[in-house]
């Protein structure tokens, strides 16, 4: 499964979700795109055409993003399954569940990386 991995710039994502992803079976068994890691250097990439490529669109939303508005915006448009991922005790946008309808609240970096995986073993989603 293709995942696109969406964020606010506003929390060290490098260490709290990449690096969790990274370490787990996620990332062995599907292929990720972490737009930061990925597209750091790119001055040429499209991320609408990136995005509609994928099969699920993860972001993480326990720190407001107009970026990541956008990005769930256009996977919305090509019916890309959104799940939005945030830690416990986060004032997330009540708008969100105009847009999705899959949510997880996580405690901790394992607990994230459980839940994702939970999540994507009892999908049907290919």
């Amino acid at each position: 499964m293709k995942i696109y991995i969406s964020h606010s710039k506003e929390f060290n994502y490098k260490t709290d979700l990449y690096a969790p992803i990274k370490e787990n079976s996620i990332y062995l068994n599907h292929e990720i795109i972490f737009p930061h890691d990925i597209f750091e250097d790119a001055k040429d990439f499209i991320t609408k055409d990136i995005i509609k490529n994928c099969d699920l669109f993860i972001v993480e939303v326990s720190f407001p993003s107009t970026w990541s508005w956008i990005e769930l915006w256009i996977a919305s448009t090509f019916w890309i399954p959104i799940i939005c991922i945030y830690k416990k005790n986060s004032k997330i946008s009540g708008s969100l569940k105009v847009i999705c309808n899959n949510f997880i609240e996580y405690n901790n970096k394992n607990d994230m990386i459980e839940k994702i995986e939970d999540f994507l073993n009892k999908t049907n989603i290919k």
